[in-house]
């Protein structure tokens, strides 16, 4: 008897062992941590995931941010709340600034905060500007927009330099003073907020972090495989006792 049922089976094809092989390495690339691809039954796989993870939390280690009491926290949160947006600003102010806004030196001129949301941030060049969430160490929303356009009119009448432009060296020479580089805002600022939010938990953690960053959840890359360490201290603690957080960068 005719059977349509397992004629429709026969046009299915067997996956062939290598295409499996290449789908279970390609998930092992992308997974959270090594556990995530002990179904693959690879051994060979699940080895080379784990020392993907091991070199990166290597080269993570290697370059931990450590700031100085200048970029503490409170300093940080105090200068802002002094700033005078009627005066010229300096250095100090763009550098604050741009911590508190977790932004990136291309951002600067481009940022837009408008009715508690985000557009024109650099690493959404070439797609779609989809406004995201607002937050900040700044909670006060027209405070942060008022800071930031404070730098932004500077930039555009020239009083104040663009630290976005392709080769700029004055903005790196200040923050070497420091022990910082432009990179590290960002994290530091992600970080902070993480603390300023007083996360319940590290699943809370990750989200607040995400959305300082303004991270988007389709723009996925594994945290084994790009993520930073930033030793958060608040005021008082020293440098021996500061506490470990990694910062995955999904972007």
């Amino acid at each position: 008897m005719f059977n349509p049922k397992a004629k429709l089976r026969t046009k299915c094809p067997v996956p062939h062992i290598w295409d499996i092989r290449a789908e279970a390495y390609t998930l092992a690339l992308s997974a959270k941590n090594a556990n995530a691809v002990e179904a693959t039954k690879f051994p060979d796989i699940t080895e080379e995931a784990n020392k993907i993870q091991r070199d990166n939390q290597k080269k993570a280690e290697a370059n931990r941010i450590n700031y100085p009491d200048h970029f503490m926290l409170e300093s940080v949160r105090e200068r802002l709340d002094g700033y005078d947006i009627f005066t010229l600003p300096n250095l100090q102010a763009l550098t604050d600034i741009m911590v508190m806004l977790c932004i990136r030196p291309a951002e600067l001129t481009t940022l837009c905060i408008t009715d508690a949301r985000v557009t024109g941030y650099a690493k959404n060049r070439g797609q779609l500007d989809i406004p995201r969430k607002f937050k900040s160490i700044e909670k006060n929303q027209e405070r942060a927009k008022e800071l930031l356009t404070w730098i932004q009119n500077s930039i555009s009448s020239g009083q104040m330099g663009n630290p976005g432009k392709p080769e700029v060296k004055w903005f790196n020479r200040f923050l070497k003073d420091y022990n910082l580089i432009p990179k590290y805002l960002q994290k530091m600022g992600a970080v902070y907020g993480v603390v300023a939010y007083k996360a319940k938990n590290i699943a809370h953690a990750y989200t607040i972090a995400g959305e300082c960053l303004r991270h988007s959840s389709d723009n996925y890359t594994s945290p084994v495989q790009n993520y930073i360490v930033v030793n958060y201290r608040p005021r008082r603690v020293s440098a021996d006792q500061a506490r470990l957080f990694r910062i995955y960068d999904k972007d």
